[in-house]
């Protein structure tokens, strides 16, 4: 009787173990595969909502063209977001060299303000520089350079989610460039960009300068 008893418990004990182990064997298995997907994937692209991010690069030009404070005759042109490359990661992008996602973009809106003399874009720049340090974004790149027969002004600014303002100017154009970025997102499945009413942009019809 007493031998069966601890017979059953050893047997109960090794049932245990095997059970725990097991489990313990799948979650190490688990784990791996997540491991060997990140590893071979890479980091994944966050999904993006391309209207989303359009009305936020349309906002955040609004916002520079209201910072540049320029008269009326520096009238700023229209600009339209437009999408860009974005690549494989992890070791998968060896097998996809230079070849870009079809379910990933970034996007960017360009646009600009022509005959601007230098001292009112040296004003309008500091006004956006100001607003966007103000903000809490980041200086990424310094842009002003000058030689014996150039000058040019620039500069970069990124904000912790990863989306940029970039700001330039020469003597040769006298014509101030905008550029806003945002980053890389993984877009819908029925997302189509030449029919994308969304990514118009028109600069504000009145002007917030002097």
């Amino acid at each position: 009787m007493f031998k069966s008893l601890v017979c059953r418990a050893r047997t109960s004990k090794r049932s245990v173990l095997y059970a725990v182990t097991g489990l313990v064997m799948v979650a190490l298995l688990g784990a791996a595969v997540v491991a060997g997907n990140v590893v071979w994937n890479g980091a994944q692209y966050p999904s993006a909502d391309p209207d989303a991010v359009a009305q936020r690069l349309k906002a955040r030009s609004d916002e520079v063209y209201d910072s540049f404070a320029l008269p009326e005759k520096y009238a700023a042109g229209s600009g339209r977001v437009d999408t860009g490359a974005c690549y494989y990661r992890g070791l998968r992008s060896i097998a996809h060299i230079d070849e870009a996602r079809s379910d990933v973009r970034s996007f960017g809106l360009d646009w600009s303000v022509p005959d601007v003399p230098e001292a009112a874009a040296r004003d309008a720049q500091r006004r956006v520089r100001q607003r966007l340090v103000k903000k809490g974004w980041k200086l990424t790149h310094e842009g002003d350079r000058s030689g014996a027969t150039f000058r040019e002004l620039g500069f970069r600014f990124e904000n912790p989610g990863g989306d940029q303002v970039d700001v330039r100017w020469n003597d040769s154009t006298t014509t101030l460039f905008i550029s806003v970025y945002a980053p890389c997102g993984q877009v819908p499945d029925e997302f189509v960009e030449y029919d994308w009413s969304e990514a118009d942009w028109h600069p504000q019809e009145q002007s917030a300068g002097p």
